[in-house]
C-alpha cells in the first residue's frame, strides 16, 4: 500500500477544510436563492400518485428492538412483486417530507446537514404492481412518482452497471440515489461534500429498518460503474450523478 497516498486521502474524513472557509462567501450568506427541495418534473410528465399513510396500517407495530436486531444485508430475494403501498412507504420512510420550510428546506423523515437534503430518489423497477418496467423518480413534495423512462432491457443493463453484481438484477425495485451537491454546496460550499456522504448513510439505514415492516430485505451497494449508471438514469454525472443504491426484494 501507498501510505503517503492513502495518508492524504484519510483528510476528508476529517473536519479540518470546515476552519479554512469564509463561510461570508457561500450562496447562502450573499443572498442567493436556495435551490429547490426537489427536481420538478418535466410538463410532459404525469404524476403517479402513491398510496398514503392511510394504506400502511399492516405496516404498523413493528417492534424498533427486533427491527434492528433483525436488520442485514440480504443479497437473494424470493420472486415475486412488491405492492405499490409497500414500495410507498419505503419512499417516505427514506426521503418523505413531513413539512416544507422557507424556500429550499424541508423537514424530512431521515436527518441532513443544514436540512439540505442533496438527493434524488430513482427507482430501477421490473416487478412491482401496477408500474411498468422501467426508470421511476420520486417526488416527496407530492408524494408521487414520475416515468422517467420505459426499459424493458433494464434487468440486462444493471449486471455492467453494478460490476457484475448480479444480485441488482434480480430485485423486483433498486432504490437510486443521486446527489445534487448543489443543495448542499449553497450552505458549506466545499466541506458540503463529507456531509453528503453522511446524509445518505442515514438514508439508507432507514431503508434497512422499514424494509423489516413489509418482510423484505436491502443491502446498500456502493460499488458500481459511475458512467453506466448515470447514464442508465440520465443524470449528466457533473452537477447530479449516483452516490448510492439498494435492491429491494422479499426475504
Amino acid at each position: 500500500m501507498d501510505k503517503d497516498t492513502i495518508a492524504e486521502h484519510r483528510d476528508f474524513l476529517k473536519d479540518s477544510l470546515r476552519q479554512t472557509i469564509n463561510f461570508r462567501f457561500t450562496d447562502q450568506h450573499q443572498g442567493i436563492e436556495p435551490p429547490p427541495v426537489q427536481k420538478p418534473p418535466l410538463p410532459e410528465q404525469k404524476l403517479i400518485d402513491l398510496p398514503g399513510q392511510e394504506e400502511w396500517v399492516d405496516f404498523r407495530g413493528t417492534d424498533l428492538l427486533d427491527a434492528i436486531n433483525n436488520r442485514e444485508s440480504h443479497r437473494r430475494f424470493k420472486a415475486g412483486s412488491l405492492t405499490l403501498a409497500e414500495l410507498a412507504f419505503l419512499l417516505w420512510s427514506t426521503q418523505g417530507i413531513k413539512a416544507e420550510l422557507a424556500s429550499g428546506s424541508a423537514l424530512r423523515t431521515v436527518p441532513s446537514a443544514g436540512c439540505r437534503h442533496a438527493f434524488e430518489t430513482y427507482l430501477l423497477v421490473s416487478n412491482v404492481e401496477g408500474l411498468k418496467t422501467g426508470i421511476y423518480r420520486y417526488l416527496p413534495i407530492e408524494h408521487a412518482l414520475v416515468l422517467e423512462k420505459e426499459d424493458e432491457d433494464l434487468v440486462k443493463k444493471l449486471p455492467p452497471a453494478t460490476l457484475g453484481q448480479t444480485f441488482t438484477a434480480a430485485a423486483p425495485v433498486t432504490f437510486v440515489w443521486t446527489a445534487i451537491p448543489y443543495r448542499t454546496e449553497w450552505r458549506y460550499t466545499t466541506a458540503a461534500h463529507r456531509v453528503i456522504l453522511m446524509d445518505i448513510g442515514h438514508v439508507c439505514q432507514n431503508l434497512y429498518l422499514a424494509c423489516e415492516a413489509i418482510g423484505s430485505g436491502t443491502c446498500g451497494v456502493a460499488a458500481y460503474n459511475q458512467g453506466l449508471m448515470d447514464q442508465l438514469l440520465g443524470v449528466d454525472g457533473v452537477d447530479e450523478f449516483t452516490v448510492y443504491m439498494a435492491p429491494v426484494g422479499k426475504c
